[in-house]
């Protein structure tokens, strides 16, 4: 838990910046290496990698104000933790996919073959996104009595985020963070063995719902405002981001229906 990496004078540099920096590069050097072998236009590709990322941010810290927006009217000095907050990253993701759709359709870039691409390189990215926010001890999880479980004991991560000191926590960021990386394998397996356009990206969101779901029972910087269900226990409640997931889940699954009822199809049409 160091939110701090590196302090020379006036200027900081925050290990939660440096983890998001370093996820935002792997992720454009897998999306173009791959755009480059499947013959795609890496300059177009690059561009709009770059502005869709900027949309996310944006959406993300949009959705988290929408979500908490009367605590933010209570305490306005609370915008500043949201502009040092990632977001909420279904939010991001939300308009970072309408974007991109946009800009595929305006660049004519092929739609499920780039989203094919780009669909590792987010479980990938968010990796080490999540590293990020172990070190910020933002997104911190619940109370816990299990030998792997940490204690945030920095003052300064308190101010930042609120996370509780000298308690015993779920390392969730840890958690979604590996869960992300053996996702980004599975979708890198997929990608390489696909049999149809759109494949791997119906995967993405059926693996990232399912990833989400399961760690969100672990989350403890909820309020209660964040809950569509709050039950007497984790796992007798329902988070709207899990709600979400649950929706997610439901997409990708008939996404990937259609699109293999079309390949079937069409592998039909081409026997006959």
């Amino acid at each position: 838990m160091f939110p701090i990496l590196l302090k020379i004078g006036p200027l900081t540099i925050h290990t939660y910046g440096v983890m998001m920096a370093l996820g935002v590069g792997m992720a454009l050097w897998f999306i173009l290496v791959q755009a480059k072998r499947q013959g795609l236009n890496t300059r177009i590709l690059a561009d709009g990698a770059f502005y869709t990322l900027l949309v996310s941010l944006i959406g993300a810290k949009l959705v988290l104000l929408m979500a908490h927006f009367s605590e933010y009217i209570r305490s306005p000095a609370n915008l500043l933790s949201l502009a040092r907050s990632g977001g909420i990253f279904q939010g991001g993701l939300t308009f970072g996919v309408i974007f991109a759709l946009w800009y595929f359709h305006r660049y004519r870039l092929p739609t499920l073959k780039t989203a094919d691409i780009i669909a590792p390189a987010l479980a990938l990215g968010h990796g080490f996104g999540r590293i990020g926010c172990f070190s910020a001890s933002c997104c911190y999880g619940r109370a816990s009595s299990l030998p792997w479980a940490v204690t945030f004991t920095n003052p300064y991560s308190h101010e930042l985020t609120g996370v509780p000191l000298q308690i015993a926590l779920h390392p969730v960021q840890l958690y979604e963070a590996g869960l992300n990386f053996f996702n980004f394998l599975i979708l890198w397996f997929i990608f390489k063995k696909k049999t149809f356009n759109g494949q791997v990206f119906s995967f993405y969101i059926i693996n990232y719902s399912i990833i989400r779901y399961f760690t969100e029972l672990y989350r403890g910087d909820h309020s209660p405002q964040a809950f569509l269900i709050l039950g007497s226990s984790p796992y007798l409640s329902l988070s709207f981001p899990q709600l979400f997931c649950l929706l997610g889940l439901v997409v990708g699954l008939t996404l990937l229906l259609i699109l293999r009822v079309r390949r079937d199809r069409g592998e039909a049409i081409h026997r006959s």
